[in-house]
Order: structure tokens, then sequence, then C-alpha cells
């Protein structure tokens, strides 16, 4: 087990989220929740919050077939209770799926 890690580099972030490192250098630009720290020669470093918007954003976009930026944005804005239970239940779902397809391969 990984021990807790206060900061993720850019590239961790894209295997994390499968999220391309140029997807997630444009949703910086357009959503102002996603702010990764920055050091002095530009390198990007996320915390666990801004991975959990991303996957919040992809979920939307990739789910929920919503692909428009301010059609992100307003989903965000105004359907976040709806967004948060769906994409908690699709990562339960797949979680268990995941299982599934893991005991059948051991059977």
């Amino acid at each position: 087990m990984e021990p807790f890690k206060q900061y993720y580099s850019i590239r961790e972030v894209e295997q994390q989220t499968q999220v391309p490192i140029t997807t997630l250098r444009y949703w910086e630009s357009q959503f102002p929740q996603l702010n990764p720290r920055k050091d002095g020669h530009g390198n990007r470093y996320y915390t666990e919050n801004d991975i959990a918007f991303i996957k919040q954003v992809k979920f939307i976009r990739d789910d929920m077939k919503i692909t428009r930026i301010e059609a992100i944005k307003n989903e965000l804005d105004n359907g976040k209770r709806g967004t948060d239970a769906r994409q908690r239940a699709a990562e339960v779902l797949m979680r268990i799926r995941k299982e599934l397809m893991e005991i059948r391969a051991n059977l």
C-alpha cells in the first residue's frame, strides 16, 4: 500500500484518471476550481481534491455525455448532488464488476 501523498505530478494524475495531460491543462484554463500548485519551473502538483474534481468532470463528460464546457460547468453548479450520487454509484458498480471478473478468472 502506498503511503499518503500530499501532491501528485501531472503524469501521476494522468495515470490515475486516464485524462490526457493536454486535457488536464485545458481544463485548468476552463475551471477555476482546478488550480494545481506550480513550482518555479512550471511543474504542476495536484492534491487529492484536484484529482476528485478531475474525476467528477470526466464522469460528467464521459458517463453523462455532457461534452460542452459550459454545460459541464452548469452541471457542476446546478446538478452537484445528482452528479455526486451517480458518480459514486458508477464507481461502486465498476469495483463490483472488477471483483466479479476476478472471481470468474479464478474459477
